[in-house]
């Protein structure tokens, strides 16, 4: 059983950045690839961004491209999501969530195992 716990959400406005953690507990953090997922009020969750175990690749949503960067530290068993030039549309709940085997089919939360239960980023314009 792996716990995750996110952190590192808040209010910012428009332009600025964010740090996102989320700290694995529980389980062989290195064997898991790690998703970011966020939803937006009214809104399905939605892909974000994912790396895989060794994070040797990464993926992204195209909404985020070029402005958030996923990483990880196994070491520390945690992994972040920098968040660069902040739009309000990207308001949301952010997730974390754990993969035990990620294929190409990536962005779909069925891969998934594990989840966290969240943290808010309010980006006002």
């Amino acid at each position: 059983q792996v716990q995750l716990v996110e952190s590192g959400g808040g209010s910012v406005q428009a332009g600025g950045s964010l740090r996102l953690s989320c700290a694995a507990s529980g389980g062989t953090f290195s064997s898991y690839s790690m998703g970011w997922f966020r939803q937006a009020p009214g809104k399905e969750r939605e892909f974000v961004a994912a790396i895989r175990w060794s994070g040797g690749s990464t993926y992204y949503a195209d909404s985020v491209k070029g402005r958030f960067t996923i990483s990880r530290d196994n070491a520390k068993n945690t992994v972040y999501l920098q968040m660069n030039s902040l739009k309000p549309d990207d308001t949301a709940v952010y997730y974390c969530a754990a993969a035990q085997f990620l294929n190409s089919d990536y962005p779909r939360q069925y891969n998934y195992r594990y989840w966290g239960q969240g943290t808010q980023v309010t980006v006002s314009s």
